[in-house]
């Protein structure tokens, strides 16, 4: 985390982004109150000064003020993180659960038509870019069928305290749609790799000569093997659905944490920019560490490997 918090800022210290101008937005200030803000921002402080200040800031929570929000940083963080976990949160449940799913129909099937159609899907969905099916669902469902809103979390004039549950889901089903659909295809293609290979092993081939066969040979036999790296996968793909929630969420004009990144690098805003680099990087740890937690009570090898130890 400190090497993150670092790197980021030497990034945009290095950037051609001046705090001062982006905080004014052309105002006219006189001489004094200039000064006071460049003291404020650090301009041409050593950079050695500089970031040994904003760590010692971001230990004690301070995160500094939005330049467009002019709030703390980590209260816009705070409110638009919470849009953006019940998108991220909902798309990465429904592709893991769909992923693992096709995974195994396809590596069962291997070779058959079945295989073919899901591999070409597949393909399909891992060489599009997600802003593209973005824009596709969007045409197709809120423009052609009307069938959803077009974008935004609730609906125009309506304030977020008066929205129903209706009129909120409504608003999270294309872009939850898009980021399940972009997720999907990994963990497929991972999962039936890794089946076939399961099926193809010693141990398979000793359980049918036992006269085991069908969907309950892969249950007893192969699902647990394939359970711990697809959810290593799963886990991992924590930093690209952050990554694709910044897209869709500029498709569909969602509030969140990803549309927010967007306006902050648009509008200079270095506080909030680097405040959400944090949060993103906590963010893609969280689901590592998640991930090393589960394998404990997935794979049972791992406490009997303790209780060797022991």
């Amino acid at each position: 985390m400190i090497a993150v918090a670092i790197f980021s800022f030497i990034l945009l210290e290095l950037s051609p982004i001046d705090p001062v101008n982006a905080y004014l937005k052309q105002t006219a200030v006189s001489a004094a109150q200039r000064a006071s803000l460049e003291q404020y921002w650090g301009v041409g402080q050593p950079l050695t000064i500089k970031i040994w200040n904003w760590l010692t800031n971001l230990l004690h929570g301070d995160l500094g003020t939005s330049l467009i929000y002019r709030i703390p940083v980590t209260q816009v963080i705070l409110e638009k993180f919470k849009a953006s976990l019940v998108l991220m949160l909902l798309s990465w449940i429904f592709s893991g659960v769909v992923g693992f799913a096709l995974g195994i129909i396809a590596g069962k099937n291997n070779g058959t038509w079945i295989d073919k159609i899901i591999k070409t899907y597949c393909y399909i969905l891992q060489s599009a870019p997600s802003f593209w099916i973005g824009l596709l669902i969007l045409i197709i469902f809120a423009v052609n069928l009307q069938w959803f809103p077009v974008g935004l979390g609730v609906p125009i004039g309506v304030s977020s305290s008066n929205v129903s549950i209706g009129q909120w889901l409504s608003g999270l089903v294309l872009p939850v749609m898009t980021l399940s659909l972009v997720g999907v295809a990994p963990i497929a293609m991972y999962t039936r790799n890794e089946l076939v290979d399961v099926l193809s092993s010693d141990y398979i081939l000793f359980a049918r000569a036992r006269g085991e066969s069908g969907w309950p040979l892969i249950e007893r036999q192969a699902i647990r093997n394939i359970l711990l790296p697809a959810l290593t996968l799963q886990f991992l793909s924590f930093s690209e659905l952050f990554g694709g929630a910044v897209l869709v969420e500029q498709v569909f004009s969602y509030p969140g944490i990803g549309q927010t990144a967007v306006a902050a690098g648009l509008q200079s805003d270095v506080p909030l920019l680097l405040g959400i680099v944090i949060v993103s990087a906590i963010f893609v740890f969280a689901g590592n560490l998640i991930a090393d937690i589960l394998y404990y009570f997935v794979d049972p090898r791992i406490k009997e490997n303790e209780s060797l130890e022991k």
